[in-house]
């Protein structure tokens, strides 16, 4: 199976923030602002693995800034590493000026998700090839958070855990 560079499952979509969509301060539900990430963190995921992808967890949201309504808002997803069959995904937020078209990064998102076969059996999955520096930093430290999950959820004992350890040595 070949690899694949992050920037071949780059997936983006824009939106404009309507009332139905917002809560009483006029602000975008968080609920609403996780399904859209995890929409398109899944194409990511599917034009990575060229499989059906299935989330399996949203290891990481951060709402810094709350998004408006009537606000243009482009969320961005790249496969940053894949493992066996699994395949961490990390969404920016960005909210786009009408007026000058400038960009500002207000949400981050971090989901997994593993791809399966038609019988929902895991499938592998493609290696990813970092490229940018951002890139490179975001795969790197995906094992690091792959490992203190799998830590947390006593998939794995501590010292197996490499990544982690080296942190603190």
């Amino acid at each position: 199976m070949d690899s694949k560079p992050s920037s071949a499952s780059l997936a983006i979509t824009t939106d404009i923030i309507l009332p139905s969509d917002t809560n009483a301060l006029n602000g975008l539900f968080g609920g609403e602002l996780l399904a859209r990430v995890d929409r398109i963190c899944c194409i990511a995921a599917q034009r990575h693995s060229h499989a059906i992808c299935v989330t399996v967890s949203v290891n990481n949201v951060s709402f810094e800034k709350v998004i408006p309504l009537g606000s243009m808002m482009t969320i961005e997803a790249k496969v940053s590493r894949s493992f066996s069959s699994s395949m961490e995904v990390i969404a920016d937020v960005y909210l786009e000026d009408r007026i000058s078209g400038a960009k500002t990064k207000v949400n981050e998102a971090i989901y997994t998700f593993v791809a399966v076969d038609q019988y929902g059996k895991p499938t592998k999955v493609p290696q990813v090839i970092p490229e940018t520096e951002l890139e490179k930093k975001r795969y790197t430290s995906a094992l690091r958070r792959r490992q203190l999950s799998l830590l947390v959820a006593g998939k794995i004992k501590p010292n197996e855990a490499t990544e982690l350890k080296a942190l603190f040595q």
